[in-house]
């Protein structure tokens, strides 16, 4: 192990602890560090961002709460990855969490498995929302001049011979779609897959988890998101701010 670095560790955690800063020679105190090696060792500190001084007294600096902000960030991250992949073996299909941010979709995680892949992306997402699942649900959840603007930038066009045909009747189809209920899709965007996307509040974004399923499976498709419902429903107050990834 390299001590200078486990020692500059030990005081950059002293610091964390004091909202309002501390000196020098408390740090040392805390630490078990002389002096001389807590002066040295916090200069290098400064120096580099990690911390800063400001009349005698030691803070955290930017770099190291960009480390923080990262952290947390990916905390967030593996809780959503967790989730998805215990739906996954449960339910025994691949999941999809996806958002509409910025005017796109943006499919932000997916968990399949060998057993259960995921659809394979054979068309861009963003570009074919009006032909699967994701995407119709995303787009239900906007207001009217955000759809059209959408589909204005996007517009409809057949990726098989189950998909909407226009614009007029997808917008059509969507202002029938429930507010919170599934929208389910029979192989609109891949011949041979059935998918279902269930709608998700997370403040004023549009947001959807989803499954997918072989079209030989269909069967399934309804009990299957009625799980995932249910699930999403127990877990959705420990998810509801680790989802706004």
């Amino acid at each position: 192990m390299i001590g200078s670095v486990q020692r500059a560790m030990r005081l950059l955690e002293s610091v964390a602890e004091h909202e309002y800063g501390a000196p020098a020679k408390q740090l040392a105190r805390e630490t078990g560090l002389a002096l001389p090696t807590a002066y040295h060792l916090l200069r290098t500190l400064v120096h580099e961002g990690y911390l800063r001084r400001d009349k005698g007294l030691f803070f955290l600096g930017e770099a190291a709460e960009r480390l923080s902000s990262s952290g947390a960030e990916q905390k967030r991250r593996s809780t959503v990855v967790d989730a998805l992949a215990h739906w996954r073996d449960l339910i025994g299909v691949p999941v999809y969490y996806a958002q509409y941010r910025d005017g796109e979709i943006d499919v932000l995680c997916v968990s399949d498995s060998p057993g259960n892949p995921a659809v394979e992306e054979w068309a861009d997402f963003r570009e074919t929302g009006h032909a699967h699942a994701i995407g119709q649900c995303l787009l239900a959840q906007l207001d009217d001049e955000s759809r059209r603007d959408h589909l204005d930038r996007y517009p409809v066009q057949s990726i098989t011979p189950y998909t909407v045909r226009d614009g007029h009747s997808l917008l059509r189809r969507l202002e029938r779609t429930a507010r919170m209920g599934p929208v389910i899709e029979r192989q609109e965007y891949a011949l041979g897959t059935v998918c279902a996307a269930i709608p998700i509040t997370v403040g004023n974004a549009a947001s959807t988890m989803a499954i997918s399923l072989p079209a030989h499976q269909a069967d399934r498709l309804m009990t299957a998101t009625q799980q995932l419902q249910a699930e999403i429903g127990r877990l959705m107050g420990s998810l509801a701010i680790s989802i706004s990834i």
